[in-house]
């Protein structure tokens, strides 16, 4: 999608009630990376398709994965975030490898929906899911997740202050 914004109300929705199993911030990062492709080749004009390698399963996935191998020495700088948004974090690296290849992945398989040069078997070429939702649905969908996202957030913050006052 040309707004990787977008994407965090489905990867929010995802991730939190998820967070014992994947890494948040690593999961909500994902999607952005996967997104500087386009966003290079519409800033240098580039003869290369929009959405190329990096949104197919295989480099989306490598690259979720160099991602966490990456964040994983900033730990304490993720740490320090999720306690500002007053999340519980506790990082590993299996997590945020988890975080980054299903991130990836799933920014991938929204994207797969509505961009036709998009290669997701990769070296296999062809797309069988585009055409399964129209742009404006899924922007639309992607849009109303952030309403269940935010009370997942509301809830996990009460409940985890709540916890954190009774001990």
């Amino acid at each position: 999608m040309p707004f990787t914004p977008l994407h965090f109300g489905p990867h929010a929705c995802v991730a939190l009630p998820l967070r014992r199993y994947v890494d948040l911030p690593v999961f909500l990062l994902a999607n952005v990376v996967v997104d500087i492709e386009p966003l290079l080749v519409l800033t240098f004009n580039l003869s290369y398709p929009l959405h190329g390698y990096c949104h197919t399963l295989l480099i989306g996935g490598l690259l979720g994965f160099l991602l966490a191998t990456i964040a994983f020495p900033f730990r304490g700088v993720l740490r320090a975030a999720m306690r500002r948004a007053r999340l519980p974090y506790e990082p590993s690296f299996m997590k945020m490898a988890i975080a980054g290849v299903a991130g990836a992945w799933l920014h991938v398989l929204f994207d797969a929906t509505i961009y036709h040069e998009i290669d997701l078997f990769w070296p296999i070429y062809g797309n069988p899911l585009y055409g399964l939702s129209s742009y404006q649905a899924l922007s639309r969908l992607c849009l109303a997740c952030f309403i269940p996202a935010f009370a997942i957030y509301v809830f996990i913050v009460v409940h985890t202050e709540r916890r954190t006052a009774d001990s």
